[in-house]
């Protein structure tokens, strides 16, 4: 913990100028994602396995707390895929690295032209919506259910803590010591140096795609908007449920194939190892206890681990039993 303070306090006091900001936005905005993709995976998979809880998880994303929010990640989304372009172009053209200044304040002027209209059109779903004078969940309850994730994140650290404690036992390491020096950079780092690139590449289109559907060209208010059209269907939201929803949209097929369900899939598995992966980054740049150290890393791993689990379970699993359900209530009721 005092590795990290020493750390943020030297970032705000190196006067690094706009190298040393863009650095510092490009980890923040990251670390920000990982965050939100860890929630989003899981309260996505309730949709199939707790609609309950997913409808609840909807409804605290259309709270003004998490609205504000969805305009910071929204922005850390584009700021981090531009700035991670400039990266992968400057890592492959050596000769340019004089420009790198100029290169830096070029993303923050296309970051600032492309969120101007998105958030203008972003901002546009929120009035609407506020108009209908809709009924908010409270902070107590966005409060609770966000201990609930946090007590998830507390067991899995602690439980490698402890399984890296005892592995240091059986080692008879000092729980002291350091984590090696300098070493030879591995095959399996240069593989992941390359899929770091690779990956971000492949991102880009698609998380780009999955933000103008699901927060500019409609929000996550429409989600619940009963005879809303479910985006990238021809289909309708009849009962106005977010499981609805999400089960028309991943039942839908195109030439018998489920293209949204392999979108999704893309995007889960891409953004879990990229995204940790940077995580693991950041843990081995400020922990440098061995212990401490190899226990984070471990929890990176069984974490992106168990999100691609939940989330392939969940694509897999569907919600076709729970929207037939939803549309049976609605005959009824007519």
């Amino acid at each position: 913990m005092a590795t990290i303070v020493t750390t943020v306090t030297e970032v705000l006091r190196y006067r690094g100028k706009i190298g040393q900001w863009s650095w510092v936005f490009h980890r923040v905005s990251g670390l920000g994602i990982v965050l939100f993709v860890c929630l989003h995976v899981v309260d996505t998979s309730w949709a199939a396995f707790y609609p309950d809880l997913y409808k609840q998880a909807i409804a605290e994303y259309q709270s003004p707390l998490f609205t504000i929010g969805e305009f910071f990640l929204v922005a850390a989304v584009v700021y981090h895929a531009i700035n991670g372009y400039r990266i992968i172009v400057l890592d492959r053209r050596p000769h340019l690295w004089h420009l790198q200044q100029r290169a830096a304040v070029l993303v923050f002027v296309v970051v600032g032209i492309i969120l101007i209209p998105v958030f203008v059109l972003m901002f546009g779903h929120v009035l609407d919506y506020y108009d209908t004078d809709p009924e908010f969940v409270s902070i107590a309850e966005i409060a609770e259910t966000q201990a609930q994730f946090a007590i998830g994140f507390v067991v899995i650290v602690g439980a490698a803590l402890i399984l890296s404690f005892l592995q240091a036992i059986i080692n008879g390491e000092n729980i002291s010591d350091p984590i090696p020096g300098m070493r030879r950079a591995s095959q399996l780092d240069i593989w992941f140096w390359k899929f770091m690139r690779v990956s971000g590449l492949l991102i880009l289109p698609l998380v780009f795609g999955h933000l103008a559907m699901m927060h500019v060209i409609m929000g996550v208010f429409d989600i619940t908007a009963a005879g809303g059209d479910v985006i990238g269907t021809d289909l309708v939201n009849q009962s106005g449920s977010a499981v609805e929803f999400v089960g028309d949209r991943w039942n839908f097929l195109v030439a018998g194939v489920a293209v949204w369900r392999l979108y999704d899939g893309a995007l889960l598995g891409l953004i879990v190892l990229h995204g940790f992966y940077g995580l693991r980054l950041v843990v081995n740049d400020y922990a440098h206890n061995r212990v401490v150290n190899r226990a984070l890393n471990w929890a990176i791993v069984f974490g992106a681990a168990g999100l691609i689990l939940v989330g392939s379970a969940a694509l897999f699993a569907g919600v076709e039993n729970t929207a037939e359900a939803l549309l049976q209530n609605i005959v009824a009721r007519s």
